[in-house]
C-alpha cells in the first residue's frame, strides 16, 4: 500500500505512526546509496533551517540532505540576525518564511514552539528541537540505527543513561522504543529522573514501565545483591553493561546542579571508559546524540561498539528520506497498520480544551511567552483528574472534571 506523507508536519514522534516510520526507514535504506552523490529529487524546491539554538549535527545534516536531494537551502543560524530580535512572533515568522520556502525545520528553546509554528504555517513543519520536550528526527535515526545495527526493534534491552529530566532525546526515543517493543531502563542522578507525566504516558499507552536507577552500578548491586567494596565501582559498571542491547549515554548538564561537588558525584557515576567497555558484551551498542563532555571517554572511540559517529551519520539518509516523502517527491509505501499498533489521530480531532482562567504551569511553554496563543489542554488518558498541555505536554490539575466542561 503507498500512501503520500506530503504536507504532513512532524512535530513530535507521535505524529507518524508505526508503519509511517517503519515506510521513513524504507526509504531510507534506498537514500542510503546517495549520501555521497546528488538525485535531482527535489529540484526546484526550497527548505529553511530556522534555528534559534545552536546546532551542528541536525542543521547541517538536514541541509546536507536538502542539497544531496537537489533541493537549495535557506539558513537562519543567528536569531539575533532576523526580525526575532525585534520582537517577531514565531506565527508571523513562519507566515513570512513560507512565502519563501517550501519546508520549515524549526529549532526553538520554548517548549511546544515547533507545534505553534505548524498551526499558523501552511508549509510543513519538521521539529529539530524545542526545549527540553521533544526531537522526533533525532528520534528517527536513533530508531534507524538500532535497526540497521541490530537488524530489529523488538525484544531489545535499551539503557538510557544520564540527565534523563531535560533531555529532548531521550523523551522521543523512549516513546519509540516502547512503541516498536524495546525493553527501557532509565540510569540518572537524583533530580534528573525521566519526567513524571512521560512514565505516566508509556505505561498507558503502551504497557511500558522503565526500570529506574540512580547509577550504573546500582542496577549490578540490585540484581546480584552484591555488597559494594571500593575499588568495585568500575567493574560493576562494566557488568552492567552486558545487561543492554544498547547504552544511549547524554550529558549530564552542569549548569543544572547547585555545587560542583554534586555535579561530580553525578558525572562519576555512569561515565564510560575503555575500562569499562571492555567488560561489556561483544555486540553492545554504545550510543550518544552528541555533543559529548566527559561521560563518554575519547580512548573508547576507537572500539566497534561506539556507534555515536555512525548513528550521526545515518541522520543523513533518515533525513534524506523524511524530506523525500513530505515533499511529496518519493511517496512512502506505508502497510496497513496492525492490531495493537501505534496510528495516530488527526489533531483536528482532538478534543483539546480552553479552560478559563487556566495556564499553562510549564514557564518554558510557548504559551507563556507569545501571547496570542490560546492555552489548550487535553484531560489525561491516565488520570481524569489531570489535564497536559496541547503544546508542551505539562500536566496540572484538572479545574472540574471533564463531564463538567461546557
Amino acid at each position: 500500500m503507498t500512501v503520500a506523507l506530503e504536507g504532513r508536519d512532524l512535530v513530535s514522534i507521535f505524529d507518524f505512526s508505526d508503519a509511517e516510520i517503519e515506510a521513513v526507514f524504507a526509504l531510507a535504506d534506498e537514500m542510503s546509496e546517495h549520501t555521497r552523490g546528488k538525485v535531482g529529487l527535489c529540484d526546484g524546491l526550497i527548505m529553511c533551517t530556522l534555528f534559534y539554538e545552536p546546532s551542528t549535527r541536525t542543521r547541517l545534516s538536514f541541509e546536507a540532505a536538502m542539497v544531496r536531494l537537489g533541493g537549495g537551502v535557506l539558513s537562519v543560524a543567528d536569531p539575533a540576525q532576523i526580525s526575532v530580535a525585534k520582537g517577531e512572533t514565531i506565527a508571523d515568522t513562519v507566515r513570512i518564511v513560507e512565502s519563501y520556502a517550501d519546508l520549515i525545520v524549526i529549532r526553538n528553546p520554548l517548549e511546544g514552539s515547533a507545534r505553534a509554528a505548524a498551526d499558523y504555517a501552511s508549509a510543513p513543519v519538521l521539529n529539530a528541537g524545542d526545549g527540553a520536550h521533544e526531537h522526533p528526527t533525532q528520534t528517527l535515526l536513533d530508531l534507524y540505527t538500532l535497526r540497521r545495527e541490530k537488524g530489529a526493534l523488538r525484544g531489545l534491552s535499551v539503557a538510557l543513561v544520564g540527565d534523563l529530566r531535560h533531555g529532548r532525546t531521550v523523551h522521543s526515543l523512549a516513546f519509540g522504543l516502547a512503541r516498536f517493543g524495546a525493553k527501557i531502563t532509565c540510569v540518572a542522578p537524583e533530580g534528573l529522573e525521566m519526567p513524571g507525566p512521560l512514565l505516566k504516558r508509556l505505561e498507558a499507552q503502551f504497557g511500558c514501565t522503565p526500570a529506574q536507577h540512580r547509577s550504573l552500578d546500582e542496577i549490578v548491586t540490585n540484581r546480584s545483591a552484591l555488597k559494594r567494596r571500593a575499588g568495585r565501582q568500575k567493574a560493576l559498571a562494566a557488568e552492567v553493561l552486558s545487561l543492554f542491547d544498547a547504552v544511549y549515554v547524554t550529558r549530564v548538564q552542569k549548569e543544572r546542579f547547585e555545587s560542583q561537588e554534586a555535579y561530580e558525584r553525578a558525572r562519576s557515576s555512569y561515565a564510560i571508559t575503555e575500562e569499562v567497555l571492555a567488560r561489556a558484551r561483544p555486540d553492545a551498542l554504545v550510543m550518544h546524540p552528541l555533543p559529548r563532555v566527559d561521560e563518554l571517554s575519547y580512548d573508547v572511540d576507537s572500539d566497534p561498539r561506539a556507534t555515536y559517529f555512525r548513528q550521526a551519520a545515518y541522520g543523513l539518509p533518515v533525513r534524506m528520506a523524511l524530506l523525500a516523502a513530505v515533499l511529496g517527491r518519493r511517496p512512502a509505501r506505508v502497510r496497513p497498520s496492525r492490531a495493537g499498533e501505534y496510528k495516530p489521530r488527526p489533531r483536528r480531532e482532538v478534543d483539546f480544551r480552553r479552560l478559563a482562567d487556566v495556564r499553562c504551569a510549564n514557564p518554558r511553554c510557548v504559551t507563556n511567552h507569545e501571547r496570542y496563543l490560546q492555552p489548550q489542554f487535553l484531560f489525561a488518558e491516565y488520570d481524569a483528574k489531570l489535564v497536559t498541555c496541547a503544546y508542551c505536554d505539562q500536566e496540572l490539575p484538572a479545574p472540574y472534571a471533564p463531564e463538567a466542561e461546557s
